[in-house]
């Protein structure tokens, strides 16, 4: 068989527990980062704030909704008015 194809076992006794602590410390710097990145944006004032704006858009856009039906309504109606009085005058 040829070598290139043999796994050979590596021993690698302090570099190994090196590596892992290396690897270990990045992961906690990581960790803490993210965690701290996060418990900042929560006491950002922006996020209640956007939620405050989003509040008033959407209180805004129910007014002008239901404004908007109402006048609808009151369109649909003066014309059913408007039809009768003309049939009405027609007989």
């Amino acid at each position: 068989m040829n070598n290139q194809y043999v796994r050979r076992e590596v021993f690698c006794r302090n570099t190994c527990h090196e590596l892992k602590r290396f690897w270990e410390r990045e992961i906690g710097k990581q960790t803490h980062y993210r965690e701290s990145e996060e418990h900042r944006l929560g006491r950002s004032a922006l996020r209640k704030l956007r939620e405050e704006w989003r509040q008033r858009l959407e209180a805004k856009l129910r007014l002008r909704n239901t404004a908007d039906e109402a006048e609808k309504r009151a369109h649909v109606g003066r014309e059913l008015l408007a039809s009768l009085t003309q049939e009405d005058a027609k007989h």
